[in-house]
């Protein structure tokens, strides 16, 4: 199964400028990536938080909102998910249901989380004509050192672009 992180970032790196900031600061290409690229995969990974800040789950794709104490009342089948399943046994599990690849979406402490664990494939990044100063990092609690290779970089609109990276391991 192919992991790939998905997320915009601002030119100085940062994700949101804190916590509760939703995704409403992205431009309509990343957007618009964002649900092809979800759905294509057909499943998106994002924390509780994340999910908090969504408010709902996203249309025509599998949500799993990933928790240390989920509310499974809340599930929806083929649609929402809350888990505190582990993140090597969840990948497991998407693909024995026949999950191809699957999108981390964040947030900071999800991506981390993934990438301490050398479970992410590929960084997919839409850079945003943005500075925040400070705010939320792509990545929170994964010190590595990390090598990538370049796969495409691809301009989404005038102020935009679009960058994909392989994670060599």
């Amino acid at each position: 199964m192919k992991v790939i992180l998905l997320m915009a970032i601002t030119l100085d790196g940062k994700i949101a400028k804190h916590t509760n900031h939703a995704a409403t600061w992205t431009s309509k290409a990343d957007k618009k990536i964002f649900v092809e690229e979800t759905k294509r995969a057909g499943a998106i990974i994002m924390g509780q938080t994340t999910y908090d800040t969504i408010g709902r789950p996203l249309p025509g794709r599998l949500n799993i909102v990933m928790n240390l104490e989920p509310d499974t009342s809340r599930n929806i089948a083929q649609e929402l998910e809350f888990t505190k399943t582990q993140p090597k046994e969840l990948l497991a599990e998407l693909e024995k249901r026949g999950f191809k690849s699957v999108i981390i979406g964040g947030g900071a402490t999800i991506n981390g989380l993934f990438l301490k664990l050398n479970l992410i494939d590929e960084i997919w990044l839409t850079v945003e004509p943005k500075i925040f100063g400070q705010g939320l990092s792509l990545f929170n609690g994964a010190d590595v050192d990390l090598n990538l290779e370049f796969i495409e970089s691809k301009q989404l609109d005038e102020n935009v672009i679009h960058v994909r990276y392989k994670v060599i391991k």
